[in-house]
């Protein structure tokens, strides 16, 4: 069982940049690719960035290309989403998931996932 937990959500202001980051426990972290999705109020969570075991694949949203960057620690345990530019649109709970390894090596569904952290909420104001 792979515990996952956020950190790094808030406010800020357009422009602005935030740096999230998701620890996991539980389990051999190198194992899973780490993906990250939001949910804005009254939407379906998203597919927000990917990262594969080793940091080989890794793979955006059109809206957030350019903008944000993923990247994970293996000695560490741990993922981070480097948010920049950030649109008041980026509103949203934002969740790190956890994807034991398939014949794929990444997926953008959120059907594809064993784990899920409890997220974190980042608020962009205009």
């Amino acid at each position: 069982q792979v515990q996952l937990v956020e950190s790094g959500g808030g406010l800020v202001q357009a422009g602005g940049s935030l740096r999230l980051s998701c620890a996991a426990s539980g389990g051999t972290f190198s194992n899973y690719a780490m993906g990250w999705f939001r949910q804005a109020p009254g939407k379906e969570r998203e597919f927000v960035a990917v990262i594969s075991r080793r940091s080989i694949i890794i793979y955006y949203t059109d809206s957030v290309k350019g903008r944000f960057t993923i990247s994970r620690d293996n000695a560490k345990n741990t993922v981070y989403l480097q948010m920049n530019s950030l649109k008041p649109e980026d509103t949203a709970v934002y969740y790190c998931a956890a994807r034991a390894a398939r014949v794929a090596p990444v997926d953008v569904s959120t059907t594809q996932y064993d784990y899920w952290g409890q997220g974190t909420q980042v608020t962009v104001s205009s």
